[in-house]
């Protein structure tokens, strides 16, 4: 539920800066996930001839909440097949109309998420080389594989990244598990995930003390991975004295499971359901610590701009860019005892909790918002651009 504090056709009246891409470009994905939308449009605004994005729908039982169209960049839906379940090992999707929709679009560079498990991509990459255009792909990282087939997907994801002329990181360390499979580094960048624009409110005052009890909230869909039983438990184990009051936003599946649990082991968390606009903007701004106990969080970089420290679960890489020594702490997934350790030591110091919070604003002002992202994909689209011409 992200806060988009202005529109995406002013970000580039930001300072950032005017860079442009020259030419036409193609972006696959295999879904469009609601929170990509000012993404892609952003891109789309940077390109001078203009961005096509080629998806399709996700299963029922992902949850992924989708997009059904955008407004600058152009849409052309895919027809998803998709085999086994996405969290199978096995599992791989191919996409009809791929070809039918370079053909009408005829793009300079495609853009291509880095993933061998998509089958039709090879297909689009032997498209654009039989017109000798350049190919980008972009994603997560490449984790170690293990296992039985380890060996065999590891020589698989190696192909497919050999065939690009250049891959795009979303963190510092999915680019050096690139380099590490095999990418050679100069080939290899780096554009920090980012969700929301360059913020435009003024950092939050808040006060060297606390307000009464502390206030930590939590922002995101609540299902099972989310962990907000380990985040109930650490609070309720912290002394009397310290014990924040608990706000937490959002709504799903798991719902009822957390309430009841609270009930049972932290009587001072509320749920507010899903809030959005001022609304959730009004929660950032009252809350003193913002704590993301399980995994995913789209969250995490508004509650940065809203001046908040963070506290985030290890998860792919993301995080690592995003929390610092002076602006969080990061903790393993599902480790309640690390979490009432940290929230210990946080709740102890409210004065050292305001400048980690400055920190986090100025973070989420220079590094990690759309600007900054488009930014990077304009730099990198650029250069293998010119290796062609």
């Amino acid at each position: 539920m992200p806060v988009i504090t202005h529109s995406i056709f002013a970000l580039y009246n930001c300072g950032m800066g005017q860079s442009k891409f020259s030419g036409k470009v193609a972006l696959q994905q295999r879904v469009l996930p609601a929170y990509r939308v000012p993404f892609f449009d952003a891109l789309a605004d940077a390109c001078a001839e203009g961005l096509s994005v080629f998806a399709g729908d996700p299963l029922p039982q992902e949850n992924i909440k989708k997009s059904e169209g955008l407004r600058v960049a152009r849409y052309f839906r895919a027809r998803n097949n998709h085999f086994m379940d996405p969290g199978s090992p096995f599992y791989t999707c191919r996409q009809g109309g791929i070809l039918e929709w370079l053909e009408e679009w005829q793009p300079d560079v495609l853009i291509v998420e880095a993933n061998p498990r998509y089958l039709s991509t090879n297909d689009a990459i032997r498209w654009m080389r039989d017109r000798k255009k350049s190919v980008i792909g972009w994603g997560l990282g490449a984790p170690p594989q293990s296992g039985l087939l380890g060996g065999w997907r590891r020589r698989r994801r190696l192909r497919l990244l050999r065939s690009f002329d250049a891959v795009i990181a979303y963190s510092h360390r999915g680019a050096q598990e690139y380099r590490s499979l095999g990418m050679p580094p100069e080939r290899v960048f780096v554009a920090a995930n980012a969700v929301s624009p360059r913020p435009t409110n003024p950092l939050p005052e808040r006060s060297s003390t606390f307000d009464g009890q502390p206030k930590l909230l939590f922002v995101g869909r609540l299902q099972s991975r989310k962990r907000i039983d380990v985040l109930l438990n650490a609070c309720a184990a912290l002394p009397e004295s310290l014990q924040p009051s608990l706000s937490i936003v959002g709504d799903g599946p798991a719902r009822e499971e957390f309430e009841k649990n609270a009930q049972e082991v932290y009587s001072r968390a509320e749920f507010l359901g899903a809030k959005f606009g001022s609304d959730l903007e009004a929660q950032f701004r009252q809350a003193d610590l913002f704590v993301l106990p399980g995994t995913g969080g789209l969250a995490v970089q508004q509650a940065m701009a809203f001046g908040l420290p963070i506290i985030v679960a290890q998860g792919d890489g993301t995080q690592e860019d995003l929390v610092r020594a002076d602006n969080g702490w990061m903790i393993p997934a599902g480790d309640s005892q690390a979490l009432k350790n940290i929230l210990l030591e946080a709740l102890s110091d409210p004065t050292r909790l305001r400048d980690m919070g400055a920190a986090s604003y100025r973070l989420v002002m220079d590094e990690f918002n759309l600007e900054a992202m488009v930014e990077a994909f304009v730099r990198v689209l650029t250069s293998v651009q010119s290796e062609y011409r």
